[in-house]
């Protein structure tokens, strides 16, 4: 049995190498990771490491004679090994998907109730705000003639002496 785990790298490897985003490739290698930040004083994060998704790191050998049940039943063997490892690492990358989601969901409801009470501050209905000031209006005008007919009234009661 012959097998190559050379140099050459095959279409799966190539897949992995350019599984990248904004230079970071979570398939590339267990040295890469990548953090997100949850809040502005950087208090709050989550850390996701990759792992390595090419034929070395999950452990597959190039066979180029299958020329034996033993050498078929290892390749299978190696085969439903990478297959549980990519699931895993779906697995974990779905989770931190999951949490990275629902933190976004909860910062976007967050500043839609910040927004509508801002603007609940900030923008008055017109007509609400005019009846308002036609109301004060009216009080006014009518304390100024109160203290003009008590004012008048108390100087016919002097005219009296």
């Amino acid at each position: 049995t012959t097998r190559l785990v050379g140099s050459e790298m095959c279409i799966r490897d190539r897949l992995a190498k350019d599984s990248g985003y904004k230079g970071i490739n979570l398939l590339g290698g267990t040295d890469q990771s990548l953090t997100v930040i949850f809040n502005e004083d950087r208090s709050s994060s989550l850390t996701i490491q990759g792992g390595d998704g090419s034929t070395k790191g999950l452990n597959i050998s190039r066979v180029t004679d299958w020329g034996s049940n033993n050498a078929v039943d290892i390749s299978i063997s190696e085969v439903e090994s990478a297959v549980n490892e990519l699931r895993n690492m779906a697995s974990e990358f779905g989770n931190n998907y999951s949490i990275v989601q629902n933190r976004e969901d909860f910062t976007e409801n967050l500043i839609n109730v910040l927004e509508e009470g801002s603007d609940k501050l900030t923008l008055a209905d017109m007509n609400e705000e005019s009846a308002n000031m036609l109301a004060l209006q009216t009080r006014q005008q009518l304390g100024i003639n109160s203290l003009s007919l008590a004012s008048q009234a108390a100087q016919a009661v002097l005219k009296l002496f």
